[in-house]
């Protein structure tokens, strides 16, 4: 059976040793799409989002209170709320003396993902994670998920709405139609491309 329009299609499809599986969708971090991201995340939609890396063994889970002061000098990207702040290099770089760094810092990969497994807000999550050139994550950034709010608490009942800025976001930068039923989508089978 063909896949619908309604099905998101994954690029990369990993199964991690616990059984879960996280689907990938990539597209090209061009310094324009770099500073379109930024915008949707940062200054549109700083309340409904958690960032930070994301590895085995480490989480870490970054909410904002306020909006956060956005700058962009030499590539690199500042998110600052006055108190703390957090830097990624999201275009061309001069400010090294080495020509394999200045290629290397860049998000080299992007990519929007699922996660399907067992755990917090029932195993899943959705969201966008950037790698540099040496393929090490630079950060992930988790999207709002149906069975929590944006305080981080845990909803009786899915609410399936939440996955608007999900599906939108892989309109705009994938050119992927948005379903029409977003429940449908977020638990259709993985399909890759």
């Amino acid at each position: 059976m063909a896949a619908t329009v309604d099905t998101p299609h994954f690029d990369e499809i990993v199964r991690h040793p616990d059984d879960a599986v996280t689907g990938y969708s990539y597209f090209a971090p061009s310094e324009a799409a770099m500073k379109k991201l930024v915008d949707e995340l940062f200054v549109h939609n700083w309340p409904h989002i958690v960032v930070g890396p994301c590895i085995e063994g480490a989480v870490f889970e970054i909410v904002f209170k306020t909006a956060p002061e956005i700058r962009i000098s030499d590539g690199y990207l500042t998110v600052d709320l006055g108190a703390w702040h957090f830097h990624l290099c999201i275009a061309e770089h001069k400010g090294s003396s080495s020509d394999e760094l200045r290629r290397m810092r860049p998000v080299a990969k992007a990519g929007f993902f699922e996660r399907r497994g067992k755990g917090c807000a029932g195993g899943r999550s959705w969201g966008l994670r950037l790698w540099n050139g040496y393929g090490e994550q630079m950060t992930t950034v988790f999207l709002p998920n149906p069975r929590l709010t944006d305080d981080m608490q845990l909803l009786k009942q899915p609410d399936w709405s939440r996955l608007e800025l999900y599906y939108r976001m892989r309109e705009q930068f994938l050119g992927e139609p948005a379903p029409s039923d977003f429940e449908a989508a977020a638990n259709c089978e993985f399909t890759a491309t």
